[in-house]
């Protein structure tokens, strides 16, 4: 890691956590819950979080209300190929600049973990609104994948080169 890169990594970003889910509630949100617990162990602020459902309008919505008072959002839920999965029809058309190396590199990440059912998960990350916007899959497994290997190592670089956080 290059010196500018390294002190970029202390940056702390205030996000919302947003889950996208018509079954869920607040009490078994296990994906919502860690992705919450390892923003915070990491020293980065839960600005906001919520559960809304697989409707696109509403997930979209939660994205650009989330984008008004944070940093950012990480969506988890409906990044798959179901009928009800729409978080990534909502959310792409949000997204001024795609990350498609995040998307790649989890999906890489998840075939050495689940084989070629990693092929399924449409999961992205991009830039709206000068923020960092993350859809994840709903799976605990995904998530914490996510969050462990690719988010929060470089979510503290992300805010520095978008001049975010503190």
């Amino acid at each position: 890691m290059h010196e500018h890169q390294r002190r970029a990594a202390g940056r702390r970003l205030r996000l919302a956590v947003i889950t996208a889910s018509d079954t869920r509630a607040a009490a078994e949100d296990q994906s919502g819950q860690l992705i919450r617990e390892l923003l915070e162990t990491a020293n980065h602020q839960v600005g906001r979080y919520e559960i809304v459902p697989d409707d696109p309008e509403r997930i979209a919505d939660a994205v650009r209300a989330a984008l008004e008072d944070c940093d950012g959002a990480i969506v988890n839920g409906g990044t798959g190929v179901a009928p009800r999965d729409q978080t990534i029809e909502a959310i792409r058309p949000l997204l001024e600049k795609e990350i498609e190396g995040f998307g790649e590199l989890f999906r890489m990440l998840s075939y050495q973990e689940i084989g070629p059912a990693a092929m399924l998960s449409r999961a992205i990350a991009g830039i709206a609104r000068g923020r960092i916007v993350v859809a994840l899959p709903g799976s605990t497994a995904g998530c914490r994948l996510a969050m462990e290997k690719l988010l929060l190592p470089e979510l503290g670089h992300i805010g520095h080169l978008l001049g975010l956080g503190a």
